[in-house]
């Protein structure tokens, strides 16, 4: 509960000061006319590689807001659109299960379209707690589906949001005897994993 009201606090906080930089016309993501006008002559990737780089100034402002005094490396990988952070004390920015995580890509995304920064969504990990947990996922939803052939019956595994069901998907497509589908609503969406009958 402490955890949820602190990011709450800190992103209310964070939207307030863009109000205010706004009304003194001086936000940091906004981009100068004559760069715009030279849209059309730079490359596709600079042009995201550069939203990028403006979006990771922003989460940088969220995350000293969220964790003060903390000191954040940040890398960004144009190539994969994600943003990776570094720091040592950063538990309540990953929050329980990642929902923190999730609420701040939500936020970041939100900008970086509304901005036009990007067009495609960011990814965002904090002490690669996001890759531990899908390297866990992958293991378990391979385990589930060799179940699920086995015993000859469905099974569900535990919500994940869409970036995580993507990957799970596309990972048990390799399995010729199983098929999946994504069912229930948010936050409770999950994948189920449907054995193939043989036709033998």
């Amino acid at each position: 509960m402490t955890e949820d009201k602190s990011i709450k606090d800190a992103v209310n906080a964070f939207v307030e000061l863009l109000e205010e930089e706004q009304k003194r016309n001086r936000l940091v993501e906004n981009t100068p006319k004559n760069i715009v006008k030279e849209k059309d002559i730079v490359k596709e990737k600079d042009i995201e590689s550069n939203g990028l780089e403006k979006t990771k100034v922003i989460l940088k402002k969220i995350l000293k807001l969220i964790c003060p005094g903390e000191e954040v490396k940040i890398e960004a990988d144009s190539e994969e659109l994600r943003l990776s952070v570094q720091g040592e004390d950063l538990g309540i920015v990953i929050g329980r299960d990642g929902k923190n995580i999730q609420a701040l890509e939500y936020i970041i995304n939100l900008i970086g379209k509304r901005k036009k920064f990007v067009d495609r969504n960011i990814i965002i990990d904090i002490k690669d707690y996001r890759k531990k947990r899908i390297d866990g996922i992958k293991k378990t939803a391979i385990f589930m589906a060799k179940k699920a052939i086995n015993e000859g019956r469905k099974i569900a595994l535990k919500p994940m949001d869409s970036y995580e069901r993507k990957i799970i998907h596309n990972l048990l497509a390799r399995f010729s005897n199983v098929t999946t589908r994504s069912r229930y609503d948010e936050p409770n969406r999950r994948i189920i994993i449907y054995p193939i009958k043989s036709s033998k």
